[in-house]
């Protein structure tokens, strides 16, 4: 059996000193705190930022489809056609036409402008997941000819409505008339509300049957806006929707996928991640070189004993190996604590958020910004250890210069006041 060499003996024993009351043990200790603060801090603010954009995208695809194609002159004749080719696709899954246009929404003395899209209840289901957002109803109960409309509950809010309530839903396009162009207009009655979480869908949405969309848009026979594509990998949406538009011609359609509608704003979330890691890895650094203060100072108390070391036959590199590990061990601890700490914040952090709402009465996120209430963290292995890597390579750095500075220590100097 080996027994461990007296260097590391020697540098754990100098960290668990209790000597002048326990001040170095107790600066060490501090140090150790500040680094898993430090870890901890970048762990949760970086899971933050991962969860922030999968829940993004995923509220996004709940709600809109993963690729569409529209008309490039408003709209697509003979759709079942241009549905039966896309369907040869491998990556295809579901295809689905829509009529979509901006429309005013009114009720009594209360406006408010929406996206109006006309769906085949029948089949949205198959191309987006929004049945699982509706609060109530179904969409089933937009009937072709009943004039009935699904609202998004910021929307019903800011109209005043609630299910069985009437809305006007006036079109922008108008009708000429003897007495001059007078705005087209419909009474929907509203059978039903959605919840998506996403201020941007739950304010600015309203479903319609896709009859009646495209009896209030005037479109003619057979016409749609376009088709929304349920495909079977989403992440390679941007490459499938290529290949689609090849095998379409690209005459007369514009292919686009959900990857377009927020494209700055996944690539902004990715820029804020990375200036993250980098400017809170300087807390972490800050943490990591408090270690260069706390082995100097050990360096400083224990003078006498490397001069007796040295004396006994230790030579500076054997010196320098202690130091060295103290050092290390402190980044270790700091580390490997920060991450633990790091990993359990993220976990728990909606209902710490939760918490401090309920405490403070307040909401942090406000979804008209942040086009979520609720903050949510997603931890990455990959994160993790990047972080730690970091860290203990900072610690590394911080341990050099107080272990050369206990190798160069003259025993003879420092013996002399003893």
């Amino acid at each position: 059996m080996r027994w461990p060499s007296y260097e590391w003996l020697i540098g754990t024993r100098h960290l668990r000193s209790t000597h002048r009351r326990g001040f170095v043990s107790f600066v060490a200790v501090m140090s150790v705190c500040g680094l898993a603060l430090g870890v901890a801090t970048l762990i949760v603010v970086l899971s933050v930022m991962n969860g922030f954009g999968r829940e993004l995208r995923s509220r996004i695809l709940d709600v809109t489809a993963d690729a569409t194609i529209e008309g490039l002159h408003g709209s697509i004749g003979d759709w079942q056609a241009v549905a039966q080719r896309v369907r040869r696709e491998p990556q295809v899954r579901a295809v689905a036409p829509y009529v979509e246009q901006q429309a005013l929404l009114t009720h009594g003395l209360y406006i408010a402008g929406a996206a109006v899209r006309g769906v085949l209840p029948g089949e949205e289901g198959h191309v987006t997941a929004l049945v699982r957002h509706l609060e109530h109803g179904d969409l089933a109960d937009l009937r072709p000819g009943g004039y009935e409309v699904i609202l998004g509950v910021d929307l019903a809010r800011a109209l005043h409505v609630r299910p069985g309530d009437s809305v006007v839903l006036i079109a922008p396009e108008g009708i000429a008339t003897p007495a001059g162009v007078m705005p087209r207009m419909r009474r929907f009655r509203v059978v039903g509300l959605f919840h998506s979480g996403m201020y941007q869908y739950d304010r600015e949405l309203a479903l319609v049957n896709l009859t009646d969309a495209a009896r209030l848009f005037a479109l003619g026979p057979g016409e749609v806006t376009g088709l929304r594509m349920k495909l079977a990998d989403p992440w390679q949406a941007p490459s499938i929707v290529r290949r689609i538009a090849y095998s379409l011609g690209g005459s007369g359609y514009y292919v686009s996928d959900w990857t377009d509608h927020l494209s700055n704003f996944f690539r902004n979330i990715e820029i804020t991640k990375s200036m993250m890691f980098v400017i809170l890895s300087m807390i972490v650094g800050v943490a990591a070189f408090n270690i260069v203060a706390t082995l100097v100072m050990i360096v400083k108390e224990k003078q006498a004993d490397i001069a007796i070391l040295r004396t006994l036959g230790a030579s500076p590199g054997n010196v320098l190996g202690m130091f060295a590990i103290q050092g290390l061990l402190i980044g270790l601890a700091g580390t490997l604590l920060g991450a633990a700490l790091g990993v359990f914040i993220a976990h728990h952090l909606q209902s710490l958020v939760g918490l401090l709402e309920r405490l403070l009465h307040t909401q942090f996120l406000n979804p008209k910004v942040y086009y979520m209430s609720e903050l949510p963290a997603y931890v990455e292995g990959f994160d993790v250890l990047r972080v730690c890597g970091v860290a203990f390579l900072l610690c590394a750095l911080a341990t050099l210069y107080p272990a050369w500075r206990a190798a160069r220590t003259a025993p003879a100097e420092a013996l002399r006041h003893e």
